[in-house]
């Protein structure tokens, strides 16, 4: 196997392992309300507003102050227009904050 492949295997185990820590984190009654699908897409629309943020917000140390009520809304607002969702506020709530939590875990 090329290390290509080597990285995309390893770049997927990742991805899932990430998707079984939200799934954990959210809870049963919670879960049912996301695909994997809706997990996958809410952590890439996540991701970009985090990137956009840290240009904009990012403390002189690059300390972020997230607000994940106004991720939450980014994420229904975008989703709205791309025909996803839709989702229940709340349990974005608990979404972004797994994926944070999971992010603040692979840092360390």
């Amino acid at each position: 196997m090329s290390s290509i492949d080597n990285e995309i295997l390893l770049g997927a185990e990742e991805d899932a392992r990430e998707v079984a820590f939200i799934y954990n984190y959210i809870g049963q009654e919670n879960r049912e309300l996301f695909s994997e699908e809706d997990v996958y897409y809410c952590i890439d629309v996540v991701l970009e507003y985090l990137e956009k943020l840290s240009s904009s917000k990012a403390d002189a140390d690059g300390f972020i102050d997230i607000d994940v009520e106004e991720v939450a809304a980014y994420i229904e607002k975008k989703a709205k227009k791309e025909g996803m969702g839709p989702y229940d506020h709340d349990a974005l709530i608990l979404l972004v904050d797994a994926e944070l939590e999971f992010n603040e875990q692979i840092e360390e």
